[in-house]
């Protein structure tokens, strides 16, 4: 079978490249991006995993932090261990961040609110007319605009009341 094309060429060595400078930087590239700020800022590359986890307080393996207990025939005075927490402020940061009150920033697109708004507009609560009509594009339902409705009215209960208010009025 013939070769690849270019196989046969003969290697040269690169004196320009810094040797060094790119083990680091595929040492680097390696290793994994820890997510969490917290534990990346307090992380030691020259310790194992359970070493960096167990200097923060943290678990590394949860079935050693918390093992399924046993029945024993006889109990066997085994020795605790304390763990020494050597970087503490990890804990009191992950437990300042967990205890903040989550934040929610979802919303409904633009056009499914003009849809919305124009079907109870236009046919107030007649859901069969609704999936009748030309603006109809996705031929919804009756019960799936009766749904697309309902969580218009979760997302947005002050403009579903105003808008009830302005049906009620004319």
């Amino acid at each position: 079978m013939p070769k690849a094309k270019g196989t046969n060429r003969r290697k040269k060595f690169d004196y320009k490249t810094n040797r060094k400078k790119l083990k680091r930087k595929m040492a680097k590239k390696a290793a994994p991006r820890i997510e969490c700020a917290q534990i990346r800022k307090a992380w030691n590359n020259k310790k194992s995993v359970a070493q960096n986890l167990a200097e923060m307080g943290l678990a590394s393996d949860p079935n050693r932090t918390l093992p399924i207990q046993e029945v024993k025939k006889m109990e066997v005075a085994s020795t605790v261990r304390e763990k020494v927490v050597v970087k503490p402020h990890v804990i009191n940061e992950l437990e300042a961040e967990a205890s903040l009150p989550e934040v929610t920033m979802s919303t409904l697109s633009k056009e499914f609110i003009d849809y919305v708004r124009y079907m109870i507009e236009t046919y107030k609560d007649n859901y069969k007319a609704m999936a009748r009509d030309d603006l109809n594009y996705y031929q919804d339902t009756p019960h799936q605009i009766k749904k697309k409705i309902e969580s218009y009215k979760r997302f947005y209960p002050s403009e579903y009341a105003a808008l009830q208010q302005k049906m009620e009025i004319s």
